[in-house]
């Protein structure tokens, strides 16, 4: 038997408080809404999962940002004269469209929910520096998706999630060295290196966004937040907090640390799968023991395998169609535009190929995903039992500067790179102008190219969250490395653009999204109605 470290105790009183959270039952009474209202609403929300495609853990917080701006935008309307009763349609809105179940949260979370809403309608109107054009609208969106993320953890506390990004930050902060050389040089202080630390562990462990991190950071800067009496001082803070975080986020180490937190993430991930899947009450005298230690983290480790090639295939399919709805049918459209203005004859044959080409290579993408070999579980079972078991001195991972390169190699290098860009793009013009593809075709099918190069990278960096070797790259990833990087790159630039001018999501919320949640409420009241007229007749 060995002996568990502190800190693996610690997480597993933690994971004890979740689990006695989650199976207690509400004693105050619960949000109930119609049965086929919901179904109605639960459909909507699916074609807007298309529409707005997020990985799955993030689509709950996307419906509340967008529902949330639509209601701020009406007390904007208003002069933010009354916002009561909006957390109410706020939750009803979310169980409708099958966010949250139906009958489990109390009713006593409307208050608590308004309360929310209230602090960031109190810090959008008291906030000093209310600033106009995109500085303004970008502040406006920032704060809106924070106050999204403060609602969902209401609604859903993250308890386990928090736990493991506690537990991982506390070995962290002791493995991961930084050379006195960025110190020096005033690239780092002590206190932004636990931050970039804490930022890399929330990407690496659950593939948080901007927004949650965003929050995540303001709660470990400022832990009264979430306190009523901190309202007026965020108010007047806000404009700096939301800078030092963009900073935070844009610092040029970033991703130095976040390689190192992906590499060994992991074991974080198989002991939080171990303590979810047993007894609390069991769980200390088992993974005590190393054999029962080992037997578990194979059959987490295989159960996670499992899962994620299917989300990996799941991620494909739904990216693939969202690029298609979003982006491919705007894109097409022009395409058509153009050529009724030019007034050459639409050729739909290749109108077809324009929409197949990149379909087939999201498809090889996925295809050609590599699985973790049996290495992997190997080096996986010895970190876990490193992590959970005492011991007197812990590996430790440094972060260095990067070495400088000369000016002249500066130049030859980023030359390298501009003639490799030129060779892709032009192999790809050359290739489709031999099959007599018109120009405007052969520029919308190069976005295409990008967009889904980009897209299915994505998706295949995602299938290797379990893997701890080290990859080894031969020189025909070299050489792929060196032509389609151009590509990836225009399609990130497309993609980032595209999220802030998507036309067609902007339609949606302003055509679809307000008369259709009002039908929806008009089916549940009618419903209720009906319901009253029966009893009545009884």
């Amino acid at each position: 038997m060995q002996d568990l470290s502190e800190a693996t105790k610690k997480l597993i009183t933690q994971y004890n408080l979740a689990h006695r959270l989650e199976t207690q039952k509400p004693e105050a009474a619960t949000i109930h809404v119609d049965e086929v209202a919901q179904k109605v609403a639960a459909f909507y929300e699916q074609i807007r999962t298309i529409v707005d495609w997020k990985e799955e853990h993030l689509m709950r917080r996307a419906a509340i940002i967008r529902k949330l701006k639509r209601r701020f935008f009406d007390f904007e309307m208003n002069n933010f004269s009354n916002t009561e009763g909006s957390a109410e349609g706020l939750i009803l809105d979310l169980i409708r469209g099958g966010h949250f179940a139906n009958d489990k949260i109390e009713e006593t979370k409307n208050g608590e929910v308004q309360k929310i809403v209230d602090k960031y309608v109190f810090i959008l109107k008291n906030n000093p520096e209310n600033k106009q054009g995109k500085a303004g609208l970008n502040f406006y969106n920032w704060l809106i998706d924070v106050a999204a993320c403060e609602i969902e953890e209401s609604l859903a506390p993250s308890v386990r999630e928090m736990a493991l990004i506690n537990f991982m930050f506390g070995n962290m902060k002791q493995q991961i060295k930084v050379s006195e050389k960025i110190f020096d040089s005033n690239l780092l202080t002590l206190e932004e290196k636990d931050i970039q630390i804490y930022i890399a562990i929330c990407l690496a462990l659950f593939k948080f966004d901007k927004p949650i991190i965003s929050y995540h950071l303001i709660k470990y800067r400022y832990p009264e937040w979430t306190k009523d009496q901190s309202i007026p001082k965020a108010a007047q803070d806000i404009f700096k907090i939301w800078r030092e975080i963009e900073k935070d986020l844009a610092n040029p180490l970033a991703n130095k640390f976040y390689y190192i937190c992906e590499k060994y993430d992991t074991p974080y991930l198989m002991i939080g799968d171990i303590l979810s899947s047993k007894n609390p009450a069991e769980i200390n005298n088992e993974i005590s023991e190393p054999a029962i230690l080992e037997n578990l983290i194979k059959n987490v480790y295989s159960k996670r395998l499992s899962t994620l090639k299917a989300r990996i295939s799941r991620a494909a399919i739904y990216s693939t169609i969202s690029i298609f709805i979003t982006k491919v049918l705007s894109l097409l459209l022009l395409e058509i535009i153009i050529e009724k203005i030019l007034g050459n004859r639409i050729n739909f044959a290749l109108l077809a190929v324009d929409i197949l080409i990149p379909t087939f290579l999201m498809f090889l993408l996925v295809a050609n995903v590599k699985k973790p070999s049996k290495k992997n579980l190997n080096l996986v079972t010895l970190e876990t039992m490193k992590i959970v078991y005492k011991r007197e001195s812990l590996d430790s991972y440094e972060i260095k500067i990067s070495k400088k390169r000369g000016f002249g190699m500066k130049i030859f290098l980023s030359l390298i790179y501009v003639i490799s860009t030129f060779i892709t793009f032009g192999a790809i013009y050359y290739v489709l102008n031999r099959f007599d593809f018109p120009a405007s075709s052969i520029v919308i099918d190069m976005i295409f190219i990008a967009i889904i190069l980009f897209a299915g990278t994505a998706v295949a960096k995602r299938a290797q969250e379990l893997t701890m070797e080290e990859e080894k790259e031969g020189f025909l990833s070299f050489l792929s490395d060196v032509f389609f990087l151009p590509l990836q790159g225009l399609g990130r630039w497309i993609s980032n653009k595209w999220k802030r001018y998507n036309a067609l999501t902007a339609l949606f919320n302003a055509l679809v999204d307000m008369p259709f949640s009002v039908f929806v409420e008009f089916i549940e009241k009618w419903r209720y109605f009906i319901k009253d007229r029966k009893e009545e007749i009884r």
